[in-house]
């Protein structure tokens, strides 16, 4: 899911470089480590307070942008779907708050996709017009097109608890971009805590890119959970702490599959957030992958498919 994507309208988001992503002991990128260093926090909450959080009894749209992400580097569409406001697109609408006893209060995010099958009428998508692409998803993001950050920090722990669905072509994601990428895309800094690909029952990839030069700089690797990450919820975390830059599962580093030692990556343009007081905003998206054959046929079961966020929160 790249901010430096092809343009084509069947390259996914993050293009084809997470093509090795399956590949759960080969790294995708060499993980690197931030030399001499303090030793990755075992515990991600240690000596930490809770500074926001959304457990989704309701959906805020005063802090949700729903649509297309927040960028001007070209639509905000990337995959077989489009991405529908807040009040839904083609008369779906994707985002619900639904009761569910496995969440802590309750309640539940649901972000839904469906298959329209017809031609649609989206601003801007690109795939009105062609069956493969005539899907309604969701996308949440704190973040506007016009750059302003509803929300959005430079350090923390961040987590949220999720559920991926089970699909032939479901792409979840949990993920952050910098704020001045919004405007000047020239450069920017993607952080994705978590994709999933619905056929991948007990895998996951966890990435971060530095997009543009000077300094492009790409990590990344499939995460083996050892259960299916379908059947239930779990926790997905980042620790953003100056340059350093570290996933974790279940509350737990996440182990670069060579070294067996924690992932420890580097931010290379951490000065340049600092000095220009750039912040991480979040997104929770449910996109369907272009580069995979398309169902034949499509079942009726699925034409919809769900993810569900039981919360989102930030510890500083």
């Amino acid at each position: 899911m790249p901010e430096r994507r092809s343009r084509q309208i069947a390259a996914p988001r993050r293009g084809f470089m997470k093509g090795l992503a399956s590949l759960a002991a080969v790294p995708l990128v060499a993980a690197s480590s931030v030399s001499g260093a303090a030793a990755v926090p075992a515990d991600p909450l240690a000596g930490r307070t809770l500074v926001f959080s959304d457990d989704f009894t309701t959906l805020d749209s005063r802090i949700w942008q729903a649509g297309p992400k927040a960028t001007t580097f070209d639509t905000g569409f990337y995959g077989r779907s489009a991405f529908a406001r807040i009040d839904g697109e083609e008369g779906f609408v994707p985002y619900v708050i639904v009761d569910d006893p496995l969440a802590e209060n309750g309640k539940a995010l649901q972000i839904s996709a469906k298959y329209i099958g017809r031609t649609m009428r989206v601003p801007a998508y690109y795939g009105n017009g062609l069956p493969e692409f005539q899907w309604i998803s969701g996308n949440l993001q704190t973040a506007r097109p016009d750059g302003t950050i509803v929300a959005g920090w430079r350090n923390g722990y961040f987590e949220a608890r999720m559920r991926f669905p089970k699909h032939p072509l479901s792409f979840p994601a949990f993920w952050f971009m910098n704020g001045r990428s919004i405007l000047l895309p020239k450069t920017s800094i993607e952080i994705d805590v978590v994709e999933h690909k619905g056929w991948e029952l007990d895998l996951y990839g966890t990435y971060l890119h530095e997009w543009g030069q000077p300094g492009e700089h790409h990590e990344g690797v499939g995460v083996p959970t050892g259960t299916d990450i379908t059947a239930g919820y779990f926790r997905y975390g980042l620790l953003v702490d100056g340059a350093r830059c570290v996933p974790y599962f279940e509350r737990r580093p996440v182990k670069d599959p060579r070294s067996g030692l924690p992932l420890d990556w580097t931010i290379g343009r951490a000065r340049q957030l600092d000095e220009q007081g750039d912040v991480f905003w979040p997104l929770l998206t449910l996109a369907l992958r272009s580069d995979v054959p398309f169902p034949a046929p499509l079942r009726e079961e699925h034409r919809e498919t769900h993810m569900r966020v039981d919360y989102f929160r930030v510890y500083g």
